[in-house]
């Protein structure tokens, strides 16, 4: 199936704006992209839709998020998981990395193959969101920073282990770890060794511990802000750090709740694009206030904000489009910055840019036609509308 996009705002990653032109999409990919006032773009009997008006932007790419729609990653099983991504590809988000929070072991092991079996089934099938590989955000945090996490279910740094649970899945992979703990060099070569991306987070380390971290080879700093001392005027820590630090990039969950709207700002001025914008939702997201769980601690929502009993934050309920929307009010952004913050910048963050993230000849048809009022109209994954 062919499809031609004619006369939208299309999104150029490179200049993080927009400009009028025609995307012609075959055989699930992005086949030519034109600037040109009158293109001559056509395959044949393609569909041509007129998106006049419209932004046609990449589909979002979540590397950061626990579950939705009812379900966590860490203990659904293989028919919630494909019921999340439907999910998951409703709010425009087309790529996604499963996120696992602290677990037992077997439970870790257990659920990354679960993973890893939804990876392979669903990956050619435009009707699901892609799971690119695997996020572990557990066990390996540092216990005074540990968030929402359950203390029993945190360890030291174990490369081997940590090895081992992302084997049993392939594609991207990515973990989150205090790296000022014992042995954190060698976790961080490991890791690398492996193949996995690896971000400071839930970290209590010094600013001199974070830039050494950064120096190794250390891609983010998970979720900026949360789960880490606060920035200190006699001690910058690691936000100091991964606000200065040019290569390394910047989760931020930008709901207002997490972070204040100014805070947002801040971060915005200083990375550009290396800010990344995340959701670190968890089950209840597009669900009622209730009860629910996530790594091992129950949570209570209220008023689409989760907390466990002893009022520690507990992810979010965000969707992406939502966490883009809100950079361009907290922080003055331009939308074509905000929608690279969500598309562009997680991509490259765990080396996923050479297949997603851009409106580039090439690359997979994952695309959004956004409306002049900011709201999705259509969704394409894989080349066809969902």
């Amino acid at each position: 199936m062919s499809v031609l996009f004619r006369h939208a705002w299309v999104f150029r990653a490179e200049h993080r704006d927009f400009a009028v032109g025609d995307v012609l999409v075959s055989d699930g990919y992005i086949k030519a992209v034109s600037f040109e006032k009158n293109s001559d773009l056509s395959e044949g009997s393609c569909e041509t839709v007129n998106a006049e008006g419209c932004y046609l932007i990449p589909g979002l790419v979540d590397v950061h998020t626990h579950g939705r729609a009812g379900g966590d990653f860490s203990t659904a099983d293989a028919d919630m998981m494909r019921l999340m991504s439907k999910s998951y590809l409703a709010s425009g988000v087309t790529t996604l990395l499963p996120t696992l929070a602290s677990a037992p072991l077997e439970a870790l092991y257990e659920a990354a193959e679960r993973v890893e079996t939804v990876r392979l089934e669903t990956r050619d099938d435009p009707s699901y969101a892609f799971f690119a590989g695997l996020h572990l955000e557990g066990r390996y945090l540092n216990p005074a920073k540990r968030g929402a996490h359950a203390p029993h279910l945190l360890c030291p740094l174990n490369a081997e282990e940590a090895s081992d649970i992302m084997k049993k899945c392939s594609g991207a992979r990515h973990i989150s770890a205090a790296l000022e703990l014992p042995d954190g060099s060698e976790f961080l070569a490991r890791m690398q060794a492996l193949g996995a991306t690896v971000g400071l987070g839930h970290t209590a380390a010094t600013y001199a511990e974070a830039m050494e971290a950064i120096e190794d080879g250390a891609v983010s700093l998970t979720h900026l802000f949360n789960a880490m001392p606060p920035l200190h005027h006699r001690d910058g820590g690691a936000v100091c750090a991964g606000l200065l630090s040019p290569q390394v990039y910047c989760e931020l969950i930008c709901d207002g709740f997490h972070i204040a709207p100014e805070m947002v700002k801040l971060t915005y001025r200083m990375k550009g694009d290396h800010l990344t914008l995340i959701t670190d939702s968890m089950e209840a997201t597009d669900c009622r206030d209730g009860e629910y769980a996530i790594a091992g601690m129950p949570v209570i929502v209220k008023d689409g904000k989760a907390r466990t009993i002893d009022g520690a934050i507990a992810g979010s309920t965000l969707s992406l489009w939502e966490a883009v929307r809100n950079l361009c009010a907290f922080a003055d952004a331009p939308l074509g910055h905000a929608v690279y913050a969500a598309t562009m910048a997680p991509a490259a963050q765990v080396g996923l840019s050479h297949e997603i993230g851009s409106v580039t000849e090439g690359k997979r048809a994952d695309l959004l036609l956004v409306d002049g009022d900011l709201n999705i109209a259509r969704i394409m994954h894989l080349g066809a509308f969902v």
